[in-house]
């Protein structure tokens, strides 16, 4: 997980040519195949959608096993990263113009992925208005 989320900062930092992005979230993460200690791992990462200070990042994590060179997307992730100036203030990104076919099909959803993670935000908000940040101990 935290090489997912290095790569995508680096991705995010690139795109938006700024010294520091923040992870907003880490929207998804599948794994879609096992990676075992013979296996090469290679993990990819670009900007497939841009908000206005926002911009979600997709890492694909491909293994290889390396006796028989087999290779194989082992797991997908969709992050949401803010860009910061100096003062630690989020800054407009810039937009993104996908050009090969797999950058296409993940904007075409881009938006709608958008949508999803406000209202999961929305809930996640609700739900730590209800949480008790008291110590175990001084509950009553």
């Amino acid at each position: 997980m935290k090489k997912i989320d290095n790569n995508a900062t680096l991705s995010a930092r690139r795109h938006a040519r700024v010294k520091e992005c923040v992870t907003a979230s880490t929207d998804s993460v599948e794994f879609l195949y096992p990676i075992t200690q013979s296996d090469s791992v290679c993990i990819e990462s670009y900007v497939v959608y841009t908000g206005e200070k926002s911009m979600e990042i997709f890492c694909k994590v491909i293994s290889e096993d390396m006796i028989t060179a087999e290779r194989k997307i082992a797991a997908i992730a969709f992050l949401t990263f803010v860009a910061l100036d100096e003062k630690k203030k989020p800054i407009k990104v810039p937009k993104i113009s996908p050009q090969s076919k797999e950058e296409k099909l993940l904007f075409m959803d881009g938006e709608e992925r958008a949508k999803m993670r406000k209202i999961k935000r929305s809930q996640t908000k609700n739900i730590i208005e209800s949480l008790d940040i008291n110590k175990p101990w001084e509950l009553e």
